[in-house]
């Protein structure tokens, strides 16, 4: 592993200039989501919000069979980072990035393909104490995109069929839910993440669909076992990516 370079079994990632690394929770993501029609129907169109070095994208791109996926992110050098990753990687003609603000991207969707899937790592953090690097701290603090307003953003970009998938803290699920449901996004499933046996799940996979209230798929998956070594499920979840 060189240093600043990730590598998967299809691609690897460059992530020295992001404003965030590759992280377990991306890849959980990247892993998780159904892909659903978007593996199987040429024209759909995949959305990553806050790309960063491009990772969830890849994945995305990886699982598609012909779906398009465009990135979005407010930091130029993660931007650039992102696209250089998507170059050298062998969806290079599916998939892009671009400096955008998700609001302003949203506001003119108009101009924007409707997305049949869309994925988000978002900024989280809301204490006051922030982490000391500016760019880190907007990719990494709540204040910079609420969820209200990620969720605004989502309801006007995801199409009729389409499915938002996300990963936030297990203590901020019920309030990100709620805010959902208020703009009619519904919590069709979701996998609780334990990093280790017997401790509290600290993150939580959700996707939600437009008008599809109703009994929600609930899982847990937990990341390492006794011995510190990758569990089972989480191996069989990420096969297709670690090496």
């Amino acid at each position: 592993m060189g240093k600043g370079i990730f590598r998967f079994k299809q691609f690897e990632v460059h992530h020295t200039h992001s404003s965030m690394p590759v992280g377990t929770d991306a890849v959980l993501l990247g892993a998780w989501t159904r892909i659903g029609r978007c593996a199987e129907d040429e024209g759909t169109h995949i959305l990553d919000i806050g790309c960063g070095c491009g990772l969830i994208a890849l994945m995305a791109a990886q699982r598609s069979i012909s779906a398009h996926v465009l990135g979005i992110d407010v930091d130029a050098p993660s931007v650039a980072e992102a696209n250089g990753n998507a170059s050298a990687s062998p969806f290079a003609s599916r998939v892009r990035f671009c400096e955008a603000d998700v609001r302003e991207f949203a506001a003119d969707a108009g101009r924007h393909a409707v997305f049949s899937l869309i994925l988000c790592n978002p900024p989280y953090y809301t204490e006051d104490v922030m982490p000391p690097d500016q760019r880190r701290s907007i990719a990494r603090n709540a204040g910079h995109l609420s969820f209200a307003e990620l969720l605004a953003a989502v309801c006007l970009l995801l199409d009729g069929r389409g499915i938002f998938s996300v990963v936030i803290p297990m203590q901020a699920r019920d309030a990100f839910v709620a805010e959902a449901l208020l703009r009619g996004l519904c919590l069709v499933r979701e996998c609780r993440v334990q990093t280790v046996v017997g401790k509290p799940p600290k993150r939580v996979l959700m996707e939600f669909g437009k008008g599809q209230c109703g009994r929600t798929v609930t899982e847990t998956i937990v990341l390492q076992d006794a011995q510190g070594q990758r569990t089972s499920e989480y191996a069989s979840l990420c096969a297709d990516f670690y090496l």
